[in-house]
């Protein structure tokens, strides 16, 4: 079993930084590809990045690319989300997973989940 706890959210203007952190808990997440998505009221639960199990390989939804950064650092069992330029179309739930599989894009194919965090973005 892996706990995850996000943390990080908030609100911030249009064009503002965020930083969300998913520290995990109960096993190593060294064995996980890790991702992060997100759930706004009215939309079904969005991809926005995902990262392989040694970081060598990272994800992006092309309404994030350019502007998010997912990171990992299997040592302190963390992950990140470093959010730039953000808009008021990013506000949501972030969410951060954890999977043993490789389908990264795909929410039903991550077995564990933390609670999230909010972002809320205003312009």
């Amino acid at each position: 079993q892996v706990q995850l706890v996000e943390s990080g959210g908030g609100l911030v203007q249009a064009g503002g930084s965020l930083r969300l952190s998913c520290a995990a808990s109960g096993r190593t997440i060294s064995v996980y590809a890790m991702g992060w998505f997100r759930h706004a009221p009215g939309n079904e639960r969005e991809f926005v990045a995902a990262i392989t199990r040694r970081g060598g390989s990272t994800y992006y939804a092309d309404s994030v690319k350019g502007r998010f950064t997912i990171s990992r650092d299997n040592a302190k069992n963390t992950v990140y989300l470093q959010m730039n330029n953000l808009r008021p179309e990013d506000t949501a739930v972030y969410y951060c997973a954890a999977e043993s599989g490789s389908f990264y894009h795909t929410p039903n194919e991550y077995d564990y989940w933390g609670q999230g965090t909010q972002v809320t973005v205003s312009s």
